[in-house]
């Protein structure tokens, strides 16, 4: 189509700005396939009159309000040229071809700015939410040009687009004139907008994954009849997993594979291709993925390594591939990576790699790496545990952890997430998610040590973000599956009380000992009859004790106590608290559902830990027949034990389904005591995060956000990111109430003397540079200086120490107890904030609590109180509690200005002298720099 000649005007340029870079992105359509959107351009004109003539008569209709089989050349211009801030125009695009437009132009009008919008999308895609998708990314466009706004006149019987706007979460102005409906609504995002685009969202990726996990048919590309080739053993899985649909092997020289019909290329397959999973050489990969696009394949899992784990070369080849693939609607697992699987009896999908797949069971896993992913693998076969489904992402270059979170959230058959984590591709989203699947789920979590490759993080850090989100954090794949064996199978403990019942009384009390160290309370249920050498004085004489040894744990010897001493550690109640129920070595089977069962129907056990330990050889099938009659019995406390040291769901301990898998009511077994006690302890906290009210973000009043807005704008306009000065750092702070106690700057005797007059004695004078600032010995400080005098001395004296005439006036601050807040960005996990007392020794220990951004009412809260040196904050022998709600409130401030002004990068509040009415920020420094990508807080994208 040949451009014709137009005036060039301010809103409709001949030459148009280029398109802002961050408006380009690919997007998921509710059925779980990926569209891309981008600005409309001049080049556009070709495919844009193709879109139209492909338009019904009737959807014409409803968008032009009459018959409009062609576009106008003035049209058509005025269409392509936009200038990007009056006019704007989104195409959505598959391959080469548009499927929708979205456009808006400013009206000239009095009031709010405005400008009227419209979209239309092409008949074939109706139906895939394209609209919704289109009308979130032109609001976000408008909302940056200061468009407050939108406009729209639709036909009363254009029932489709009408809805699109109201189901869009706006406030709709609604009028009718005759045959057309007048809308107007703001577009500012309001938390119903947002609630409604995190729904299609997680609606659409859970789709996207599903499609993945349940295809109908797969082709095999580089398939080969050899185990020992990564294509090869591919095939053999599929085939031998009973997948419910037609394999395709694709192998350029053979016209069968393992007695399968092959293929030459994709492209011959005669059927339709839902899954490709790829393993030819990476040279081979270009063509391969021709093949896939023109055949219109859904999906991709490459298993052939050599892309970004080799370098630069091997990345810029790993993002064209993705980019590629996605433009044509495909979404990629990989590559490097081990496969996909699912276990579901109507799917029976095995495109892994993978020796061995586990059985059929609830519990869902998620990693990168290959190799790893076949070593859990085999783990959990060995353990008995069954899978519900599998993703081995490899490099995770498109489908990441995120997107299989939203898919388990909703997957019937899956109610544990297991996640092996090397890095975030998004971890605010990762974040968010997190905590809401878990709300229903448990997540349970190894941090790979990547995750804090290159950072100042350190496993502290991982395990309160972790924690904060609700997700279980484990440092091995042993430990992720011990607790994935309890979660699967027992219910939640209601509490931390647990009772410890066995027949061997040293790993009876390993297990309270491992119990106690990790929190938990031990309670023994007065009604249980002991049996074993270690019996209660008041039925055999006899009790078990421990030697008072402090800090140190040895063997546990047998030795006569006073009956009255025995009682006394029994509560009123009923309970005693100090000891196993000791059913002694030649317990029966009958004597452990006894016990067991007495445990279990005491309201003061929560959970019971069973050690089965016979001194020798003998036939456990009564053993677990007891155990698990004992467990059915009272099904909402949780069983867990050490069954003669096996690990996973033993056969004996097994409730199976009619498949023959083991079922929920099953009993988890460790191979020692203390792993059952750690993983009964994860679990706990776990619970009682669960059992927790969702508490609200709460921004305190007081709060000027354009104004902050305002200054970074122009303090990054001047110089780029940099520190602030300690004067826009308290002026920055200002606009969220967060003050800092008053200052001056003087560079002479005279200037510290006004400056004291003006703030008022007593004060204090301080040198600035970051050298003295720190100093334990506080030589760069001149405190509680009551007159000109002592201001003068003071001058003199620290000017003479650091050589700096610069120096700082300050107000007396409160006395109080040194605290530290502070702000990090961190690539792992974005803005993360800590806090803990100051001091030299508290920094050498590390004492300090860690929680992502933003922070709930309940997090400030939680924040203050969880570093090791908290109590020092509360009253207690020779000092008076602090204000932890004012430190709370601060916490919750810092929390709103790194939520709304993106460009900051970095805070440090050191010290902040609480104090029991208080909280006073002596000396604050602040990082800002250019905006990172936040693809979590405008429009629905893939990252």
């Amino acid at each position: 189509m040949t451009e014709p000649l137009l005036p060039d005007t301010s809103d409709t340029p001949a030459n148009p700005p280029a398109p802002p870079q961050h408006w380009y992105g690919d997007v998921l359509a509710a059925d779980g396939g990926v569209v891309r959107v981008r600005p409309i351009m001049p080049a556009d004109a070709d495919a844009l009159a193709a879109f139209h003539t492909g338009l019904s008569d009737r959807t014409r209709y409803l968008r032009y309000f009459g018959p409009y089989p062609q576009i106008s050349p003035k049209d058509m211009y005025r269409t392509t040229h936009v200038d990007y801030h009056d006019r704007v125009g989104l195409v959505a695009v598959l391959g080469t071809a548009i499927i929708g437009v979205a456009r808006y132009e400013l009206l000239a009008r009095q009031g709010p700015r405005a400008a009227e919008v419209a979209f239309v999308i092409a008949d074939e895609h109706q139906g895939r939410g394209l609209g919704s998708v289109l009308l979130e990314h032109l609001a976000g466009a408008a909302a940056e040009n200061e468009v407050e706004a939108f406009v729209a006149e639709v036909l009363a019987e254009n029932e489709a687009m009408i809805t699109v706007f109201r189901e869009a979460g706006y406030q709709l102005q609604r009028s009718r004139d005759g045959s057309e409906v007048h809308l107007e609504f703001a577009i500012d995002p309001t938390e119903a907008l947002r609630t409604v685009r995190d729904s299609r969202e997680a609606a659409s990726e859970a789709r996207s994954v599903g499609n993945l996990l349940a295809p109908g048919s797969v082709a095999v590309i580089g398939a080969s009849p050899e185990r020992t080739r990564v294509g090869g053993a591919v095939l053999a899985n599929l085939l031998a997993g009973g997948f419910s649909g037609p394999v395709f092997p694709v192998n350029l020289h053979r016209r069968s594979v393992r007695g399968v019909r092959a293929y030459a290329t994709v492209r011959e397959i005669p059927d339709e291709v839902d899954l490709a999973v790829v393993a030819v050489p990476p040279a081979a990969i270009g063509a391969v993925l021709d093949d896939c696009m023109a055949k219109g394949v859904k999906g991709l899992v490459v298993l052939t390594a050599g892309f970004g784990e080799t370098g630069d070369t091997g990345l810029a080849a790993e993002h064209d591939l993705v980019a590629a693939a996605r433009g044509h609607g495909m979404r990629v697992v990989g590559p490097s990576a081990l496969g996909i699987a699912n276990t579901d009896p109507a799917v029976g999908l095995n495109a892994t790699l993978a020796p061995v797949l586990p059985q059929r069971g609830r519990i869902g896993f998620f990693c990168q790496s290959g190799p790893l992913g076949a070593a859990i693998l085999g783990e959990a076969a060995a353990r008995n545990l069954g899978l519900s489904t599998f993703v081995s992402a490899g490099n995770r270059a498109d489908v990441s952890g995120n997107d299989l979170l939203q898919y388990w959230d909703t997957a019937a058959d899956t109610e544990v997430i297991l996640l092996y984590l090397e890095s975030f591709g998004n971890p605010r989203k990762f974040s968010r998610l997190a905590r809401r699947v878990a709300r229903g789920k448990p997540i349970v979590a190894v941090s790979s040590g990547r995750l804090a490759a290159g950072t100042d993080m350190d496993r502290t850090v991982v395990r309160d973000l972790f924690g904060q989100a609700g997700i279980i954090q484990v440092d091995s794949i042993s430990e992720l599956f011990d607790c994935a064996a309890l979660l699967a199978c027992q219910p939640l403990p209601r509490g931390p009380r647990v009772a410890v019942v066995g027949n061997s009384a040293a790993l009876n009390w390993l297990a309270i000992d491992a119990a106690r160290s990790e929190g938990l309370h031990v309670h023994r249920p007065a009604t249980v009859v002991d049996r074993g050498p270690g019996a209660r004085p008041t039925e055999h004489g006899a009790q078990r004790v421990r030697p008072p040894k402090w800090g140190v744990r040895s063997a546990w010897r047998t030795e006569r106590r006073p009956a009255d001493a025995v009682s006394s550690a029994a509560r009123a109640d009923g309970v005693a608290v100090d000891g196993p129920v000791d059913l002694g070595p030649e317990a029966t089977p009958a004597d452990f559902r006894e016990a067991v069962l007495a445990a279990l129907r005491s309201d003061a056990v929560d959970a019971v830990i069973v050690v089965v330990a016979p001194p020798v050889p003998v036939p456990m099938e009564g053993f677990g027949d007891a155990l698990r009659a004992a467990a059915s019995a009272a099904p909402d406390k949780p069983v867990l034990t050490t069954f003669v040291a096996e690990s996973g769901i033993p056969r004996q301990l097994a409730v199976r389904t009619t498949a023959g898998a083991p079922d929920r009511g099953s009993i988890p077994s460790y191979p020692d005591p203390e792993r059952a006690a750690r993983a009964l302890a994860r679990v706990d906290r776990y619970a009682r995060w669960r059992d927790r009210p969702i508490s609200p973000v709460v921004r305190p009043p007081g709060i000027d956000t354009a104004a902050a807005a305002a200054l970074v704008e122009g303090w990054l306009a001047e110089s780029g990111g940099r520190w602030l000065t300690d004067e826009e750092a308290a002026r920055l702070l200002g606009c969220y109430g967060i003050d800092v106690v008053e200052f001056r700057a003087v560079r002479d005797a005279d200037q510290a003397v006004a400056a004291a007059e003006e703030l008022g004695y007593p004060v204090a004078a301080k040198a600035t540079g970051e050298l003295w600032r720190r100093r334990p010995d506080l030589i760069g400080v001149r405190l509680d200086l009551w007159g000109p005098d002592a201001v003068r001395q003071a001058y003199t004296d620290l000017v003479a120490i650091c050589g700096d005439p610069l120096l700082h006036l300050q107000k007396m601050a409160t006395k109080g107890v040194g605290c530290v807040l502070r702000v990090t960005d961190d690539p792992s996990f974005g803005s993360v904030i800590q806090f803990g007392l100051s001091g030299m020794i508290i920094d050498l220990l590390g004492d300090r609590a860690y929680r992502a951004l933003p922070l709930t009412q309940e997090e400030a809260s939680a924040l203050i109180d969880a570093p090791r040196a908290a109590p020092l904050l509360s009253e207690g022998p020779g000092r008076t509690g602090v204000d932890k709600g004012a430190l709370a409130e601060l916490a919750q401030r810092i929390s709103a200005l790194f939520d709304d002004i993106p460009q900051m990068r970095e805070l440090s509040c050191d010290p902040v002298l609480a104090a029991s009415a208080s909280a006073e920020i002596i000396y604050a420094r602040a990082r800002i720099g250019p905006e990172p990508s936040r693809f979590d807080t405008g429009p629905r994208r893939l990252a």
